[in-house]
């Protein structure tokens, strides 16, 4: 079966109910646009005006009707498909990870949510990034085979650089965590399976399977200390750091948080400026590793509190000197 027939399927199936009021990749109409250059292409026009209107009309590298509706329709679509990806991710995780008083009233408000169904709205949302980030990959390429050109292929490349990329979103991150902390609760989903996490060798990783040949590798590691990351937070840009390591770097206390961060302020991998702003606490990721990193977990909250009581004090010392007039 063709991929825009499963697609279809896929849009039009049992989850529609979930599908209904969410942004995703308009894949025939897209392809429509391809194919009616594609026909442009292949017309043998029988005056030389014709041919010549022909080639202004759709170059070797270049169509204009493409260019414009065709990236900026997938940049707006991505970018919608990413909204609607954090904004459900959050609101289930939310319910996952609240107690108390919150946790109950989350709970109450969306029917007492059991675990089942907790996993079952996360396998959705997991499909929901993979069928699309599919149907991006297979028009661009399309798309190139079209035009003969690699502009398809750059577009792809230039997604990441927009934070638009939807497999490499820290949301998906999130997602497989949810899975892993959930894993004793439904040993037997597929899904879990398809998520792995390899915290002992020299590059701790999260693995999704998305088939027996493809795998998506998620590092771990944080790139300022070069260990594993604790306390993690996502910038804007995707970049997961060590909460402490990005306040650092960022010249903010430890107890301000990574928001707090100047605005001028860039990531230390990419340099993208701006980023502090969107950062996220990832609150499951850090779970998972309070849980299978035990020893080390405990290790670096001792160390992180230590330094966060010695910036506290230090910080209310220079207040106090400062409201006394000794400064």
């Amino acid at each position: 079966m063709k991929f825009g027939e499963t697609f279809s399927e896929y849009l039009h199936g049992d989850q529609g109910w979930f599908l209904d009021k969410v942004s995703h990749v308009e894949y025939k109409r897209l392809k429509k646009v391809l194919k009616n250059c594609s026909r442009c292409r292949s017309t043998n026009a029988n005056s030389e005006e014709e041919n010549e209107n022909i080639s202004k009309f759709c170059r070797s590298n270049s169509c204009p009707e493409c260019d414009q509706r065709f990236f900026s329709e997938l940049t707006k679509e991505a970018s919608d498909i990413l909204g609607c990806l954090r904004s459900r991710v959050r609101r289930l995780l939310h319910l996952h990870y609240a107690n108390g008083l919150q946790g109950y009233v989350w709970r109450l408000w969306h029917c007492f949510s059991d675990p089942g169904e907790m996993m079952q709205e996360g396998r959705l949302l997991v499909d929901y990034v993979l069928m699309n980030a599919i149907a991006i990959r297979k028009i661009l390429k399309k798309y190139d085979k079209v035009h003969c050109s690699v502009n398809g292929r750059n577009f792809k490349s230039k997604m990441q650089s927009k934070r638009i990329e939807l497999l490499q979103s820290p949301w998906m991150i999130e997602l497989g965590a949810f899975y892993l902390n959930c894993e004793s609760l439904d040993g037997g989903d597929d899904l879990v399976r398809q998520f792995s996490c390899d915290l002992g060798s020299d590059r701790p990783a999260m693995i999704l399977a998305l088939s027996d040949s493809m795998k998506l590798e998620y590092n771990l590691t944080c790139p300022i200390c070069l260990d594993i990351i604790f306390h993690p937070y996502a910038l804007g840009c995707g970049h997961l750091f060590c909460k402490g390591c990005i306040c650092s770097a960022a010249s903010v206390l430890i107890f301000e948080g990574p928001k707090f961060a100047p605005p001028e302020s860039k990531c230390p991998v990419c340099r993208s400026v701006g980023v502090y702003e969107d950062s996220v606490h990832m609150v499951e990721l850090d779970l998972l590793l309070k849980n299978r990193c035990k020893e080390y977990w405990k290790e670096r909250l001792n160390i992180e509190r230590a330094q966060a009581v010695k910036q506290s004090k230090e910080f209310w010392d220079l207040q106090t000197k400062h409201a006394l007039g000794f400064y």
